[in-house]
């Protein structure tokens, strides 16, 4: 997917810089040739040596730089590249590419393409989580600059959050996916996945057995044909798929309040196994045990994020697709669930204990549309989704 392909790598100043150098490895590996920008803080945490001699080529590094100007000027470097990775992308250099700066190299590289941009955050978590980084970050994708991470973890300052940049593989697939050439390319799908945690207390929280595993196949099979994947999930066991964007969530409210802000899009999945109740008022402290008692809770209905955008008014997604978790009479209540929710398709599937469907690494499940119930044959959950990804590929054609 990589091979021939002009990569242009701009590496921000960052601890997480060092990564950049593998990441060259991991581009070159499937065949790209990568050119790197490195910033002047950047030259802080690696050094132009070791970029060249992993690159395999020059290092670029200065707006002014006459003899770089009469080889190719920044203009066309920048124009030349398939695709522009930035990674470390810092909070100061995010903030240049939203407000228009180029006032060095990067950012005047990045403000004159018209190549697609990834960027791959690394920062503080309070810097991350800061309003003003968070604005930019609305502004950039809506500029429609596309985002591999953060992951959550350990910080080299010592604290623990998002702010940590995705491993090189993760960036990899990101840009495998960008420029991938299939079916989808060029459409924008949402997909749902996970379980959600609805909190009881600060320790404890109502959940289900989903694993994530369907949804994260769905996600990764729809980013293989060439679809730009928002992929919200709820905690799953199983780790998010790399080329897509991932927004993580723990309850059903964060859940449609991440899907609302992803729409508007050509398709939407609905594979998140979302818990229909929630404690209506939830304790701040740990609830104590006492004798002769029981807690009482009392329950709050969820919002049902599949009908509110299938029976969106405007901006639907051209297809909408929802999933039908059943133990009982499952045809029957997934074709009544498809029509009261008033989505295009539901994948139906039988959810007994004893099937081992749900957490297991198989699945058996029925498409049913207004055609009626096509019967799929029990398979892996790779290949349910790349059935259903091709399917979707033809709806939407």
């Amino acid at each position: 997917m990589l091979a021939s392909k002009n990569i242009l790598l701009v590496i921000g100043g960052g601890i997480a810089a060092f990564k950049s150098l593998d990441l060259i490895r991991r581009l070159r590996e499937r065949g790209a040739s990568v050119t790197p920008v490195l910033t002047r803080a950047g030259e802080e945490f690696v050094t132009p040596l070791s970029v060249s001699a992993l690159a395999g080529t020059k290092v670029f590094r200065d707006l002014f730089d006459l003899t770089d100007e009469a080889e190719m000027g920044h203009i066309e470097l920048s124009r030349s590249a398939d695709l522009i990775i930035v990674a470390p992308a810092t909070a100061d250099l995010m903030a240049k590419m939203a407000q228009g700066h180029a006032n060095d190299l990067a950012s005047t590289l990045l403000l004159a393409t018209d190549t697609p941009v990834l960027v791959a955050p690394a920062m503080n978590v309070r810097m991350w989580d800061h309003a003003a980084t968070q604005r930019n970050i609305s502004t950039l994708k809506a500029d429609g600059i596309h985002f591999v991470g953060p992951n959550e973890g350990d910080m080299a300052c010592g604290e623990y959050g998002p702010g940590r940049m995705s491993e090189p593989l993760e960036i990899v697939a990101a840009a495998e996916a960008m420029l991938a050439d299939g079916p989808l390319k060029g459409k924008r799908v949402l997909v749902t996945s996970g379980p959600t945690h609805e909190p009881i207390d600060p320790v404890r929280y109502i959940a289900n057995r989903s694993s994530g595993a369907q949804g994260t196949a769905i996600a990764r099979a729809l980013a293989a044909l060439g679809a730009h994947v928002i992929f919200v999930t709820g905690p799953a066991d199983v780790p998010a798929p790399g080329g897509v964007e991932v927004v993580q969530v723990e309850t059903a409210q964060q859940m449609l309040e991440a899907v609302e802000t992803a729409l508007p899009a050509d398709a939407a999945v609905f594979a998140a196994a979302v818990a229909d109740w929630r404690v209506a008022s939830a304790s701040n402290s740990k609830m104590k045990k006492t004798k002769g008692g029981l807690p009482e809770l009392k329950f709050a209905e969820n919002p049902d994020i599949l009908a509110s955008v299938a029976q969106m008014k405007k901006g639907r997604p051209a297809l909408v697709v929802g999933f039908a978790a059943e133990t009982d009479d499952v045809i029957a209540n997934a074709t009544a669930k498809r029509e009261r929710k008033g989505c295009d398709w539901i994948i139906a599937n039988d959810v007994s204990a004893e099937t081992g469907i749900m957490g297991g690494s198989e699945n058996d499940v029925n498409l049913i549309s207004n055609s009626g119930s096509e019967d799929w044959p029990r398979m892996s959950k790779a290949q349910v989704a790349d059935k259903l990804a091709n399917r979707i590929a033809q709806a939407l054609a």
